[in-house]
């Protein structure tokens, strides 16, 4: 199944009467390419957490590609440790890591087994379940476009953490990625920038163009540099 069976980026109004019947889940060929590739193909999927309590389902908006042990920014950079481990595949396995000591991140594996690329997912715009988000992420929410309008909103708000970690993307019935038989952003709305927090990697990764999103979200982790 490829890009071209699903749709990305409407804003919250635009799914209305949406039924869980239409979500198809992905195919492996989807997330089994380069990481910047996968980044691009994963807007508009959608990340779906059966969980306690129900169903949360958030449309991918916001993705950021890492390479490898090659890409300084990577998680892999320091090779196959017990935590990166999954990085190393097989494609469509969930990474899952904890950062800074306080927030979860969901990665998906991507590329050839052995390449330890994976895409970060940055940012999702809720579609189903938002009530439980909202009791995930508390008062502090604020609009339900922003409940998952970063990459630790989004592991909180899915109720995604390391007890996830390598669950098979494809195949899981406790997270997993679908498609709903809509149609894929234009180039026009696919837009690009550096990735986030990653000046540790120095100016040659620091500065690559692997921050992908959708551009009329109103769930985007945070603007975009304007182009020059």
């Amino acid at each position: 199944m490829t890009l071209a069976a699903y749709r990305a980026g409407d804003s919250l109004s635009g799914h209305p009467g949406q039924t869980d019947s239409a979500l198809r889940r992905l195919d492996r060929s989807t997330v089994s390419g380069p990481a910047e590739a996968v980044a691009r193909a994963l807007l508009g999927t959608l990340v779906v957490r059966d969980g306690a309590g129900g169903r949360r389902t958030g449309r991918i908006v916001e993705t950021e590609a890492y390479a490898g042990p090659e890409d300084q920014a990577s998680h892999a950079r320091a090779g196959r440790t017990p935590r990166t481990a999954v990085m190393f595949g097989p494609a469509g396995r969930a990474y899952v890591c904890f950062v800074y000591g306080v927030h979860h991140c969901l990665n998906v594996v991507c590329d050839a087994d052995g390449s330890a690329a994976a895409v970060l997912i940055r940012a999702v715009e809720p579609v189903s379940g938002t009530a439980l988000m909202r009791d995930r992420r508390g008062a502090t929410a604020g609009s339900s476009a922003r409940l998952a309008a970063g990459p630790a909103r989004t592991c909180q708000a899915l109720d995604i953490d390391r007890s996830l970690d390598g669950v098979d993307l494809i195949t899981d019935e406790r997270l997993w990625l679908a498609g709903d038989g809509s149609t894929p952003p234009v180039a026009e709305r696919i837009i690009v920038g550096p990735r986030i927090g990653v000046d540790y990697a120095g100016p040659e990764w620091a500065s690559r163009p692997w921050r992908f999103g959708i551009a009329d979200s109103p769930s985007l982790s945070r603007p975009f540099p304007e182009p020059t």
